[in-house]
């Protein structure tokens, strides 16, 4: 069973909304999510920059629902914003999908721009989700088969 740790260590400051370190013990699943933009399922995108930040969350909560992942899970955000004026939004519209412990390890930069025209922010993530007992079924039954297929063959 994996574990997954928050740790701020003394001597470094009191980060704004992240956690300086965090430390994964594995057996784990381990979900990689590409940049997440403020498009939504039609593929429009706001001028708005807050609505693309809300739509940008509710992005990646649905990828993150789709490995039955939840934002606990993420341990890692890696955040682009085409200007830095825009940090004290993103990190209101952060802090409404985050729980107030145990926040990921975070990385914000400023960026010239993105690769979708009107777009203000990307964010890619992972998390860390504990091995399912589901998928622990599907390995031993694939193992189970490989077994079997050789048994077969010693029997020929």
């Amino acid at each position: 069973m994996s574990q997954t740790r928050f740790i701020n260590p003394q001597g470094l400051s009191k980060p704004p909304g992240y956690t300086h370190v965090v430390e994964v013990t594995a057996p784990a699943r381990l979900v990689y999510i590409a940049g997440q933009l403020g498009n939504d399922r039609e593929g429009k995108i706001s001028s708005e920059f807050r609505l693309q930040a809300v739509q940008t969350f509710e992005n990646l909560k649905t990828a993150l629902a789709a490995v039955g992942g939840q934002f606990q899970h993420v341990v890692k955000f890696n955040n682009y914003l085409v200007d830095v004026k825009y940090l004290p939004v993103f990190r209101q519209v952060r802090d409404s999908y985050l729980a107030d412990q145990n926040r990921p390890a975070s990385t914000t930069i400023a960026i010239s721009g993105l690769a979708r025209e009107g777009a203000l922010l990307e964010i890619e993530a992972v998390a860390v989700l504990p091995v399912t007992a589901r998928k622990k079924a599907a390995r031993s039954t694939g193992a189970n088969r490989s077994a079997t297929k050789v048994a077969r063959r010693k029997r020929r």
